[in-house]
């Protein structure tokens, strides 16, 4: 009983995954379910079998992603270590998360984070949970004294979290040079910005 189980399953990834193609070649508002079902190779009413639309296959893309992410940064901030060491785990893993797979990142900011009028209106207490999961490791470093008081946590983590952002942007549209040596650098360089600014 179990293959026809993983069938299923397999079946449901296969499409996500094919989603993930469309979505960042053609943009999701471009394209259609059928484009989603010729891309995966599967019959266009099994698209349907497993999401009701086109926009609940984008749910589904980010909100698995993002989940992934506020775990993440939960764990990160449960070990006993400088904060700026924390900050630096969570944008590697950010980045990471770019590097192995720069589709679905460029559909999560293209068509969700920086969608203010759809998908990012619609996720905005989603996407908050990160950013207030951010802004308590720089509270708890404010009040040991590793980062000044004076610079709202809040703006601060638009700040951490908004440089991560732009330069993956600047990846996904061609705007900033990219390779594997990139990658290591914007990590370093986003904190050393950032946290420069903060510390005490």
């Amino acid at each position: 009983m179990a293959a026809p189980k993983q069938a299923a399953v397999d079946k449901r990834r296969l499409i996500l995954d094919a989603a993930v193609r469309v979505f960042a070649r053609e943009g999701f508002h471009a394209c259609r379910v059928s484009d989603i079902a010729n891309e995966a190779g599967v019959a266009y009413g099994l698209v349907y079998h497993y999401f009701k639309s086109k926009d609940q296959v984008l749910d589904t893309l980010f909100l698995e992603r993002w989940d992934f992410l506020l775990g993440a940064i939960r764990e990160t901030d449960l070990q006993d270590v400088p904060a700026e060491q924390k900050l630096t785990a969570i944008a590697g893993f950010i980045i990471e998360s770019y590097r192995h797979d720069p589709d679905l990142m460029k559909v999560i900011i293209v068509e969700v984070t920086r969608a203010a009028n759809s998908f990012g209106a619609t996720h905005i207490d989603k996407i908050g949970e990160a950013y207030a999961l951010i802004r308590g490791v720089v509270e708890k470093a404010q009040k040991t004294g590793e980062f000044r008081s004076e610079i709202p946590a809040e703006f601060a983590v638009m700040a951490f979290y908004g440089a991560i952002e732009q330069v993956l942007t600047g990846w996904i549209f061609g705007l900033l040079p990219e390779s594997e040596t990139e990658y290591e650098l914007a990590k370093a360089h986003i904190v050393r910005t950032i946290v420069g600014g903060l510390a005490a």
